[in-house]
């Protein structure tokens, strides 16, 4: 048997070999994903231990506000300069240095614009002169308050050199500089991890970076000889006491790349996630391949069991060719993923500002994901067709059999089960129901609502195929194609499920995020009374700011009725983290944002006073008279009394505190502003004077209200684009699906074919007949996933209704688009099948048995 068995597989290599491949690309995905974040995890490791290496003790002070990576960016608060005095007195110190290291120094280049990092901190920091690991390559060190040094990687992205007058953005505005000189790392690196940086004199980087002077960010220390890290760090902490954090140079990096990881992690996941996708419809692919391999083979199996095999050896057979399939589908995977893992490394570290790569590894996650993936898919795809193999009757090699259509039945009622399963998972996960396991009840949910689906659509493949199909039956070709399409039903739906999952999928996502934006933008356009907006697109983790002296100059303009500016930062109000936002006219609630008093007065607020909203308020138990204590960025905690309560909305921001406040914020500028016209005023009369009010913030811009929206709006294309760039990779699975269904069952028809072509079918028509089979069943395919997932992305958009995504949006052009893709997709998958089928010898196909 087993003989038999690989000289069955070895005769139909070129059949096996587009299923084995529907495993090679999912298993790419999963083998990709582990090396791409263990090569970039080991890359932040060697940053970060660098980057720590001539720090043998840290002392920073605990933060004001504690962050997560996800909730913003963390504030680190300030040092006194006395700490220095008190680290110097201990025992075993040799050498003591205050340090000021800020995210948030903006270099303005040459062409007027701020460069931009997506990822990397951009750092302004105190310069500290030349050492082991930090070389000056041109010029001198910072002397003078107006003059700094930038790294060589901010340099070349600036386009600046040494002498150059350059603009630097910080916690203040706009302050030009002398460029004096240009720094490098060993080792000719230009950055460590690709981080901007820009060094200024100590008494400058302390007011522009952290808002005072006469502070730092962290003091480092060095231990004497014969004194360990770890014992100095001890000593340093017993006198200091608990107000500071005192670490070895070590746990900093270790504690930087952990936090690193933890969103690698993430990005593990999504990536994780869409290999999931890839293998379940790759799913589909094996199980129809070997299920007409299976009944193309009823003669020899049946002969196989006349002869002595029994059932078990027959299961054996089906399965060990599994095996061999998911065993060389897993070694190319696996190759294949480490040069993908490799590239996207590559150009994540070109992104990141040039990030140098640790060597290339392939991680025990990688190469047992691999084959566990690919082993385990491929034989459970296998079972069903092995089991159906196993049942057929010896008798059969003695007839010439010709597999017959089974009931339905037991298909749909399971399809029926399924597909009620994954409905009540969705209903749970997306009516809040869940718990803490709502993701996963949401998943669970959509895989059990596609199986569902997958085994329901043989019940009406045959009528929507032959519907579908009455569009090319104005020929032979095409009526012979469209009966062609719908003679197997269970083949057609297996073949169109594949393609059905990535269209479902990127049909739910494109409703959902359309939705979102149609939400948006009419609850702006009925909120904000605003003609004009100052805002900028916030490129990092950082949002776009601007001077504050705008709002005033802006407010002075002829026209111009009121001008608002908003600044936001995350606080703890009451021992809770929220966002928490701050007016320079608080009047704007009501004028702009259309906000109604629901308690007290909404109109005015005083120094020590505070608005919330109404679900805010009634969440934490507050009322108007309440006293809170907000705890800021900087600053001390400080208590205010409610004065005045709002009605909530989705436009409106929970906690409003008063202008004065916004000096201890995180970033002590407004990043919106809103400027309401008088009646009868021209937006274009002014819009051109506050635009020249910002020539020295280039990182924001005033734009109409329309514009604004379109601006906020279409942040959500970026993911958009994304999911459906990964989702392609689905979709092309599919495609080798339909090639894969096509060639096989060209194979299954060769006296078929051979008797068409000797009664008169031409070469030409035959090609016509295959390509119009493919176009059914792929316009079929797409049929199904535009409605299954314009049902899945309603259900979400239903589910998060309370989340104001309250308006249903179709995007009708782009599932038009689907269809005629997928009639495309059809065409360029029946090429190879059409011209194997046009070649057909028909003398030789006429007697073929």
């Amino acid at each position: 048997m087993f003989r038999a068995t690989m000289k069955s597989l070895l005769a139909r290599k070129l059949r096996l070999l587009l299923s084995g491949l529907a495993v090679v690309l999912g298993v790419m995905f999963v083998s990709g994903a582990f090396v791409l974040t263990d090569t970039l995890g080991r890359s932040f490791d060697a940053v970060f231990s660098d980057a720590f290496s001539e720090v043998d003790v840290n002392v920073a002070a605990k933060p004001k506000v504690a962050l997560s990576e996800v909730e913003g960016e963390q504030v680190a608060a300030p040092v006194p300069a006395s700490v220095v005095d008190r680290v110097k007195a201990v025992p075993g110190v040799t050498d003591v240095r205050g340090v000021v290291n800020a995210d948030g120094a903006r270099l303005i280049g040459s062409n007027g614009k701020v460069v931009t990092s997506f990822g990397p901190p951009q750092l302004g920091e105190n310069w500290l002169g030349e050492s082991d690991l930090l070389k000056l390559r041109e010029g001198r060190a910072p002397q003078a308050d107006d003059e700094i040094v930038v790294n060589v990687a901010l340099a070349e992205a600036a386009k600046v050199k040494v002498g150059d007058r350059v603009g630097v953005l910080t916690l203040a505005p706009k302050k030009e500089f002398t460029l004096v000189g240009v720094f490098g790392y060993s080792g000719g690196r230009d950055s460590v991890g690709g981080v901007n940086e820009v060094a200024f004199t100590t008494p400058v980087a302390q007011q522009l970076m952290l808002g005072k002077p006469d502070v730092f960010s962290n003091v480092t220390a060095q231990a004497a000889g014969g004194t360990t890290p770890e014992a100095l760090r001890d000593e340093v902490a017993r006198a200091l006491g608990t107000d500071y954090e005192v670490k070895t140079g070590k746990q900093l990096a270790d504690d930087a790349s952990a936090s690193l990881k933890e969103g690698l992690s993430f990005f593990n996941k999504i990536l994780l996630g869409f290999a999931a996708v890839a293998l379940l419809v790759g799913t589909f692919l094996i199980l129809n391949t070997f299920s007409i391999i299976v009944a193309q083979r009823t003669r020899e199996l049946a002969l196989m069991r006349a002869i002595g095999a029994s059932g078990r050896q027959v299961i054996g057979s089906v399965v060990l060719e599994a095996v061999a399939v998911g065993l060389i589908a897993s070694v190319l995977g696996l190759a294949a993923g480490i040069g993908v893992g490799a590239l996207l490394a590559y150009l994540f570290g070109k992104l990141a500002g040039g990030l140098t790569l640790a060597g290339l590894g392939v991680p025990p996650a990688a190469v047992i994901g691999a084959f566990a993936v690919g082993l385990v898919i491929t034989v459970v795809a296998a079972l069903l067709p092995a089991l159906r193999a196993s049942r057929i009757p010896p008798i059969a090699a003695m007839q010439d059999v010709a597999t017959p259509d089974r009931p339905l039945t037991k298909v749909t009622v399971g399809g029926s089960v399924v597909t009620a399963i994954g409905a009540g998972l969705l209903f749970l996960g997306l009516g809040g129901h869940a718990g803490d396991n709502t993701l996963a009840t949401i998943l669970g949910g959509v895989l059990f609502a596609f199986i569902g689906v997958a085994l329901l659509t043989p019940l009406i493949s045959r009528p929507v195929v032959a519907l579908l199909g009455t569009i090319f039956a104005w020929s032979v070709p095409g009526k012979l194609g469209r009966l062609n399409s719908g003679r197997n039903p269970r083949r057609t739906a297996i073949t169109a499920a594949a393609l059905m999952v990535g269209i479902a999928l990127v049909t739910g996502v494109t409703v959902i995020l359309d939705s979102a934006k149609g939400s948006i933008s009419a609850l702006a356009e009925d909120t904000i009374k605003a003609e004009l907006v100052i805002s900028g697109a916030q490129a990092g983790p950082r949002p776009a700011s601007f001077d504050p002296a705008v709002l005033e100059k802006a407010a002075d303009i002829p026209g111009v009725r009121l001008v608002d500016g908003e600044y936001g930062d995350m606080a703890t109000v009451n021992g809770e983290r929220t966002w928490v936002a701050a007016s320079s006219d608080v009047a704007a609630l009501e004028r702009i944002f259309g906000a109604k008093a629901t308690a007290g007065d909404i109109s005015r607020l005083g120094p020590d006073q505070m608005l919330f909203s109404s679900d805010t308020a009634k969440s934490r138990n507050l009322s108007v008279g309440s006293t809170v204590t907000v705890q800021l960025s900087r600053g001390e905690a400080r208590t205010y009394t409610v004065s005045g309560i709002y009605e909530s909305s989705q436009l409106t921001n929970p906690v409003v505190l008063p202008p004065q406040a916004a000096t201890d914020f995180a970033i002590p500028q407004p990043i919106q502003g809103f400027v309401q016209l008088a009646p009868g005023t021209s937006v274009d009369a002014v819009q051109p004077q506050i635009e020249r009010l910002l020539a020295d913030s280039p990182e924001v811009s005033v734009a109409d209200r329309a514009a604004f929206i379109k601006q906020q709006t279409s942040q959500l294309d970026t993911p958009l684009r994304m999911i459906q760039i990964l989702l392609a990779l689905a979709i092309v699975i599919a495609v080798l699906g339909i090639i894969n269904t096509l060639a096989l069952s060209v194979l299954e028809r060769t006296r078929e074919l051979g008797l068409l072509r000797a009664i008169g079918l031409r070469r030409a028509q035959t090609m016509r007949m295959i390509t119009v089979e493919a176009v059914v069943i792929s316009i079929f395919g797409a049929l199904l996933g535009v409605v299954v997932g314009t049902g899945l992305g309603a259900a979400v958009v239903r589910a998060l209704k309370d989340e104001g995504i309250t308006d249903l949006v179709l995007p009708w052009s782009q599932m038009v688009t689907f269809l005629v893709l997928a009639a495309i997709i059809g065409v360029v998958a029946a090429v190879l099948p059409a011209i194997r089928a046009a070649r057909i010898n028909v003398l030789g196909a006429i007697a073929h048995d």
